[in-house]
C-alpha cells in the first residue's frame, strides 16, 4: 500500500509541478510533510538541500531520496516513476502540440500567464526553506534565542557574494557548507 501511497503522491506532483523542480517544492512538501507526514519539516529541509547538491533535477532527486526513506530501493524507484511519468506524457503531447500551433496568439498568451505563477511557487519554496533554516523551532519568533544566526549570516554572505561577483554557484555552495562547518562547530564546543 505504501508504493502506491508514494506512486500516486509523486504523480501529482509531477503533474502540477509546472515550472521545473523549484516550482515542485511546496506540492513535495504538502505531499510529505503535511498530507501524509512521513517526514516532518526539518528532515524535509535536509532532504531538498541533499537534492540541490546531488547531480540531476530537484524533483526527481527529492523523490528518490524521500522514497528510500519510506520504503527503501523499491520505493525510490516507485517514487520517481511517479514523479517523472506525468512529465514524459505532457512533454510529448505538449512538443506536438506546440509544433503544430506555435504561432497562435493563444498559445503565446497562455505561456506568458503561466510564468508569473512559476515564480510564486519557486518565491515559496524558497520562502519556506528560508524560514525553517532561519528559525529551527518552526515559530517565526523575533527573539534572539529563535533566531539562527549562523544561517542568517551564510545566508546574507552568499547571497552578497552571489549578486556582487556573479560566481559559479557550486563555489558558493562549498563555501557556505565550509562555514556552516566551521561556524557551528565553534559554537557547539
Amino acid at each position: 500500500m505504501i508504493f502506491l501511497h508514494l506512486f500516486w503522491s509523486f504523480f501529482q506532483i509531477g503533474l502540477f509541478s509546472i515550472g521545473g523542480g523549484y516550482a515542485a517544492l511546496p506540492l513535495i512538501q504538502a505531499q510529505v510533510v503535511d498530507t501524509y507526514g512521513w517526514m516532518t519539516m526539518t528532515e524535509f529541509s535536509d532532504i531538498v538541500t541533499i537534492s540541490q547538491m546531488t547531480p540531476g533535477p530537484i524533483a526527481i532527486n527529492a523523490a528518490t531520496f524521500v522514497g528510500t526513506r519510506i520504503a527503501g530501493p523499491a520505493g525510490a524507484a516507485v517514487a520517481t516513476l511517479g514523479c517523472i511519468f506525468p512529465s514524459c506524457i505532457i512533454v510529448l503531447t505538449l512538443a506536438f502540440i506546440y509544433y503544430k500551433y506555435r504561432n497562435i496568439t493563444m498559445v503565446q498568451g497562455t505561456l506568458k500567464g503561466l510564468q508569473p505563477a512559476v515564480v510564486a511557487l519557486i518565491a515559496s519554496a524558497g520562502l519556506s526553506i528560508m524560514m525553517m533554516s532561519f528559525f529551527p523551532s518552526g515559530k517565526i519568533l523575533l527573539s534572539a534565542e529563535a533566531v539562527d544566526f549562523i544561517a542568517v549570516f551564510i545566508f546574507a554572505a552568499a547571497f552578497a557574494v552571489l549578486r556582487i561577483w556573479k560566481p559559479n554557484p557550486i563555489w558558493v555552495m562549498c563555501g557556505a557548507g565550509a562555514a556552516g562547518f566551521v561556524l557551528y562547530s565553534i559554537i557547539q564546543v
